[in-house]
């Protein structure tokens, strides 16, 4: 976490200072502490989310039942089948925390692979830089690596099943949207979107409050800022 804190701080300074820009900097100072940053906070997001109750006792995640299924749930209960929508919900979200170990790995190759052009431009982005640097380099191997995880935990619910013969039928003629078709599909985007929320909460607190110890590479860099 320190060095995650120290990187903000670093740019929040560099917002306001002088003396040095994102330019200025060597190309070890630009990635340096930055892939120490955000490996930490790539850790810390999923060890979040992969706990128990990760995704199902925090509203922000919770993966709630698909929006037809939703209009449906007041009729579902009348006729006795809340339990089975119950059954549903916490079995999405434990698919959830269930496949979300898996991002670990993919999000720390993607910093490894990191050019020093990518490294600049997070330094020199918006508050949300590094999240949206993830979602373009990690969305598409992490939902092939969540998917078949998804598909175990939901594939004996009864429920998951009549769901997606139904949604299917009802994509083919738009009652059904289509990014909602297929429940494993749409956990498995829900999942994703956990991931890249609560590293976009992560990277916006510590900009909004820097504090803390610098790593040796940022203490230089930020002893330069305010001197």
């Amino acid at each position: 976490m320190r060095y995650l804190v120290a990187l903000f701080s670093f740019i929040l300074f560099a917002t306001h200072a002088n003396a040095l820009s994102v330019s200025d900097l060597s190309n070890a100072e630009a990635s340096g502490g930055l892939k120490e940053a955000l490996i930490q906070a790539a850790g810390k997001a999923v060890g979040q989310l992969s706990a128990t109750d990760g995704f199902f006792g925090n509203k922000e995640v919770k993966i709630p039942l698909p929006e037809t299924l939703q209009k449906a749930e007041k009729a579902m209960r009348m006729f006795g089948m809340g339990k089975q929508a119950d059954e549903l919900v916490l079995k999405m979200n434990r698919a959830a925390e269930a496949a979300v170990p898996e991002a670990k790995a993919l999000l720390v190759d993607s910093v490894k692979k990191m050019s020093v052009a990518d490294a600049k431009a997070i330094l020199a982005g918006g508050d949300d830089a590094a999240t949206q640097y993830f979602k373009k380099t990690t969305s598409a191997p992490m939902a092939e690596k969540f998917l078949p995880i998804v598909k175990k935990a939901t594939e004996n619910v009864q429920l998951a099943q009549q769901y997606n013969k139904f949604a299917e039928m009802g994509s083919k003629y738009g009652v059904v949207k289509k990014e909602q078709s297929n429940l494993e599909q749409y956990v498995t985007q829900k999942t994703l979107d956990g991931v890249y929320l609560m590293m976009a909460k992560e990277e916006a607190a510590i900009r909004k409050d820097p504090v803390g110890q610098a790593s040796n590479l940022l203490k230089k860099v930020f002893g330069t800022l305010v001197q």
